[in-house]
């Protein structure tokens, strides 16, 4: 009897905490939403605390191997440099990073490639948390701004760089236009993401609705691109020289999603800092951590990296050349 109490009490309990996270959703509804979303979460420092200044997935090897997971991100930027050639860029070179989060990619390729970096975010917390982590001498500056408008004239800077912040983005042809805009003519965007499978060729079948949707509305998500969807987007722009290169990254990320959980067993001193509160939060990402690695796993979900250099004059996009896929 005793027994059957407790497998009861547990099950409701269960039941309650599927309630909660479903109807507790941090769903899109205006880059207001975008943006208290992060101030909350840089505020409570567990993100930064389990995640480190780089809050993106990390890079673990082509094939994977095991990694330090707080390792791997900063070898994803490594990675990320060496695949859009930028590191054969001159020391000075002006580059904007576009959802800088606290800042972490842009001190790396301050420090150790000699960018002039501005980062940019919809939250004033993260600005002033980057800020906070920056040393002296580093060549690397912080502002709230709107990736979907951004504030600097056209041709701007020689490079425009950004990691997973495709999907806060309601209109993706918007953000793309922005992002070659704002590149001076011969300038180079690279780009990461999350994307979602092609729907326009499979479907989504009736289990991955519900995942996507939940993706979507527990971070303040409008919408995935696909990765064949954005190159299209950013070809349309007609300020695209030659073809957009994409490739598939998702098997050198994938291990990421469960070390993040992981991080919670490893670390425990995040219990004592954060007390009850801080677990109870914590957990509370768990499931969406949980069905991200199931959809990109499955491939409903695809980590798409992009590169397309800046024409010197627009160019009107063909058919034939919209798209080149380079697995790398």
């Amino acid at each position: 009897m005793n027994l059957l109490i407790v497998l009861l009490a547990l099950f409701a309990l269960v039941v309650v905490g599927i309630a909660v996270y479903l109807f507790t959703a941090r769903s899109y509804n205006s880059a207001d939403s975008v943006a208290t979303s992060y101030d909350q979460w840089t505020e409570d420092g567990i993100l930064e605390f389990y995640w480190g200044e780089h809050i993106h997935l990390g890079h673990y090897g082509s094939p994977p191997h095991r990694k330090d997971f707080l390792q791997a991100k900063y070898d994803f930027v490594h990675e990320m440099v060496a695949w859009g050639g930028l590191d054969k860029s001159p020391v000075g070179t002006t580059l904007l990073d576009v959802g800088c989060g606290f800042g972490g990619s842009s001190r790396v390729l301050a420090k150790d490639y000699g960018f002039s970096v501005t980062g940019v975010t919809i939250s004033p917390k993260q600005v002033e948390r980057a800020g906070e982590l920056t040393p002296e001498g580093v060549d690397a500056q912080f502002k709230v701004d709107d990736a979907m408008a951004l504030s600097y004239p056209d041709a701007s800077f020689d490079v425009v760089w950004s990691v997973e912040a495709g999907p806060h983005m309601p209109d993706k042809a918007v953000f793309a236009k922005e992002l070659m805009r704002v590149l001076k003519p011969g300038g180079i965007l690279v780009l990461a993401d999350w994307n979602q499978r092609d729907d326009r060729q499979t479907p989504l079948n009736i289990w991955e609705r519900p995942v996507m949707r939940q993706l979507l509305d527990q971070w303040s998500h409008p919408a995935f691109a696909s990765i064949e969807g954005f190159s299209e987007e950013l070809a349309a722009t007609g300020l695209v020289d030659g073809n957009v290169i994409t490739s598939d990254w998702t098997r050198e990320t994938l291990p990421s999603w469960l070390d993040s959980i992981w991080q919670g067993v490893a670390r425990p001193a995040g219990l004592v800092k954060f007390g009850f509160s801080g677990l109870l939060k914590s957990l509370r990402e768990v499931p969406t951590i949980l069905l991200m690695r199931l959809a990109f796993g499955a491939g409903l979900c695809r980590f798409g990296m992009f590169r397309a250099q800046r024409a010197d004059t627009p160019v009107k996009p063909q058919a034939d050349t919209v798209n080149e896929i380079a697995q790398v």
